[in-house]
């Protein structure tokens, strides 16, 4: 396996920082159980001049969902929780409704996999605010989730049938812990999963936090740089975890060592092998998810993630359990980082593995004859209300060929960028059905798109996010609706306005 040292790991991260800005950026290899390599770039806080350390305190945003994963998983090893049982079999505080009658019920599995059928907004009222509702400001009361869901969550979906990202889910399982384990989600977590991971700087609770070392968050603005007010989140099991570089590598390192580390262990081998194994498929060819872990492949080597967004904090960890190898990278202040450090992260960690960057493969025909049967439009099911996936997606997909021969994907969004379509390189000489978006444009990597086939195209499922979205009828198709109400008004102002032309002849 090819080695870095610190002097490269330092030059990997300038070049970084060349083409991302960022306050402060953490960035660190684990290996061979510890924290090989570590750099440390930038403030942790603008006003104090406090640089970034192993020991500065971040937000690590959604890897809490990991943390809580593990928590879940220690009580099914004890016999405690059945993933396949109904989470209502285990839930005291409030209940899943599911909106229709008949529906399977939701099981532990599904709420580990975001398939649960829970819509990203609950409640509705925090469609349009920034936090999505689910925080309130650092000092106040945090509603419990009793009274924040008022007693019961709706299922939007029947469980299994599609996978919806959402911060409702693993809220709902640190629910479980708390109601089967009988103790609070944050004492739970320090004494059975941060304590005997040597984590002793991790915590939910703001409170616990030195704050002498805790970064502040920054928006990079047209203007400068703005702090982010801290908040707290309703769905702590979720989005509410502070911890350290230092912490963060041991974290990882359990991840590579079966569930233990130099410090101790929280969860036996094959149980975390099965967390890292694909519990959710849309499509054979798609990784998809595992228990709360979100599967990759690395020119062949298994890769297992998690990323973490809150205002003014991005946080990334990849491992490759196969290599004993991980990175992790934590920032305080940036712009879109939500795309380039996933991104950034994985050129390193195929560095480390000894694996090409991805490129679109120019060695794979085109299939025009195939064409024909992909061409159309792919519906993306659940509420406008789903955000975090509509932002990118719109109301799903269309899939045509240009006048210039090119096959091409374009989402159904108001999103020029996103409108305008991408290019379906193909990816497999063996199957006409699999392709690959080139986004090396805006410094990311590729992205996998394939579709399936029942007498005819019927989905197309992307590897980005495992969703997937069903072809439907053209008449169908909301563009159409689009430019033909666009024609209408079009010709009623074109009519208005040679009627005013007309009268202004006669007079």
């Amino acid at each position: 396996m090819p080695e870095i040292g610190e002097r490269e790991l330092k030059a990997r991260a300038e070049e970084i920082l060349n083409r991302r800005p960022a306050v402060g950026l953490a960035l660190g290899v684990v290996r061979n159980g510890s924290l090989e390599l570590f750099h440390g770039h930038g403030v942790a806080d603008v006003e104090s001049r406090a640089p970034v350390t192993e020991d500065t305190v971040f937000r690590v945003a959604s890897i809490t969902k990991t943390f809580t994963a593990i928590a879940v998983m220690q009580l099914c090893e004890e016999g405690l929780v059945d993933l396949d049982a109904p989470a209502d079999d285990y839930l005291r505080a409030y209940r899943l409704v599911p909106a229709k009658s008949g529906w399977r019920p939701a099981t532990v599995r599904h709420l580990l996999t975001h398939t649960a059928g829970i819509g990203e907004q609950v409640p509705r009222s925090g469609v349009l605010r920034r936090d999505y509702g689910e925080s309130v400001k650092a000092g106040r009361r945090v509603p419990s989730l009793t009274e924040y869901y008022r007693g019961s969550l709706r299922l939007d979906a029947e469980p299994g049938t599609r996978f919806r990202y959402t911060d409702h889910g693993p809220a709902t399982l640190g629910q479980i812990v708390e109601d089967v384990s009988g103790t609070s989600l944050e004492r739970y977590l320090r004494e059975r999963v941060f304590g005997p991971l040597g984590m002793a700087d991790t915590t939910l609770v703001r409170s616990e936090v030195d704050r002498s070392r805790l970064a502040t968050g920054y928006l990079l603005r047209s203007h400068g740089l703005r702090p982010v007010p801290d908040r707290d989140w309703v769905t702590a099991g979720a989005a509410n975890a502070y911890s350290t570089p230092r912490d963060m590598a041991r974290y990882v390192a359990a991840l590579l060592g079966g569930g233990a580390n130099e410090h101790g262990a929280v969860l036996a081998p094959a149980t975390l092998a099965g967390m890292f194994a694909a519990q959710y498929q849309p499509d054979p060819r798609i990784p998809g998810m595992g228990l709360a872990f979100w599967r990759r492949n690395a020119g062949g080597h298994p890769v297992v993630e998690h990323q973490g967004l809150l205002p003014g904090f991005d946080s990334q960890i990849l491992v490759a359990p196969d290599d004993g190898v991980g990175v992790m990278a934590f920032t305080n202040g940036t712009r879109s980082g939500a795309l380039w450090l996933p991104a950034e992260l994985g050129r390193l960690l195929r560095s480390l593995l000894g694996v090409p960057d991805e490129v679109v493969r120019m060695d794979v025909p085109q299939r025009p004859e195939v064409w024909g049967d992909l061409c159309g439009w792919y519906q993306l099911p659940g509420p406008l209300t789903d955000l975090r996936l509509r932002a990118m997606v719109g109301a799903g997909v269309e899939v045509l060929v240009r006048r210039r021969g090119e096959l091409v994907l374009r989402f159904l969004t108001p999103v020029p960028l996103l409108y305008r379509g991408f290019v379906l390189h193909p990816r497999d000489a063996e199957d006409p059905y699999a392709f690959q978006i080139d986004f090396s444009d805006f410094g990311l990597d590729t992205f996998p798109v394939v579709f399936s086939r029942d007498r005819g195209t019927t989905a197309v499922h992307f590897d980005a996010m495992p969703v997937s979205a069903r072809k439907r009828p053209e008449a169908t198709n909301p563009r159409r609706w689009a430019e033909g109400a666009g024609a209408v008004v079009g010709a009623s102002i074109l009519g208005r306005r040679l009627g005013r032309a007309r009268h202004r002849g006669r007079s």
